[in-house]
């Protein structure tokens, strides 16, 4: 039987409140498939921040019934540095866009900063946005594309207005011709609309929970929901059990 599948959620091994065991429990009773993708940048405070320390990870990971993915910062060089042998350790591999670089900028600007550079109008920064995830989904090995509508915290009151319609197709269109999967997550809520148009461009649909605690690990209501009114069902989900990962093929392997 059809049981959903939750591709994205953290344990102790960045910032979420749960060990992996506790967090495979947890998911499990809530008759969800569990997976886990830790952060792994050496830009976030709480997260995996070296190849040992990956190592160590998916050590315990393959311990237990769970899917094996780990989220990684575009903007952050770590995931340039994989060896094949530990990438292809991972069920799958998620891409974030928790900053972008900006010109004439010394960092890129986080998705948490509290203000924007003065003169940096909402537009502009969108262009520089859909530049970067542009490029992401050319150049990032990854297999999904976390919380696909998050912009920086001035903007998300606007985030509506500012994913026009031409700034969707062009986000869709990116990740349906490279073949990333649009995550529908439950933490940061894209609008239907968006949704629509990417199960339209033929781009996979994944289900995410961003989940840090035990009341948010595998709750997937909304996204499945999500998923469903956008005309999808649920075999069609993204699923690297049944539909493997991009990464191998990019390096030419099966």
């Amino acid at each position: 039987m059809w049981q959903p599948l939750d591709c994205h959620a953290h344990t102790t091994f960045s910032d979420g409140a749960l060990t992996p065991a506790e967090l495979v429990a947890r998911v499990r009773a809530r008759g969800v498939r569990p997976g886990i993708a830790d952060h792994i940048s050496r830009d976030v405070k709480y997260a995996i921040k070296s190849l040992d320390a990956m190592r160590a990870y998916l050590d315990e990971l393959e311990q237990y019934d769970v899917l094996r993915g780990g989220e990684f910062c575009w903007h952050d060089a770590l995931w340039r540095e994989l060896p094949d042998e530990l990438a292809a350790r991972f069920t799958h591999r998620i891409g974030s866009l928790h900053a972008v670089p900006l010109p004439g900028c010394p960092k890129p600007l986080s998705m948490f900063a509290r203000s924007i550079p003065a003169g940096l109008t909402p537009d502009d920064y969108m262009e520089h946005h859909l530049a970067q995830l542009e490029r992401l989904a050319q150049a990032m090995p990854v297999d999904i594309l976390a919380h696909p509508t998050l912009l920086p915290l001035p903007l998300r009151s606007q985030a509506e207005e500012l994913w026009t319609e031409e700034r969707e197709e062009r986000a869709v269109r990116a990740l349906a011709e490279a073949g990333i999967a649009f995550e529908i997550s439950a933490r940061y809520r894209p609008h239907e609309r968006i949704v629509r148009r990417a199960a339209a461009h033929g781009a996979r649909l994944s289900l995410g929970s961003d989940g840090h605690s035990a009341d948010h690990v595998g709750d997937l209501t909304f996204p499945l929901a999500m998923a469903h009114a956008a005309g999808l069902a649920s075999e069609e989900l993204y699923d690297p059990a049944v539909h493997g990962s991009r990464v191998p093929r990019l390096a030419g392997g099966t």
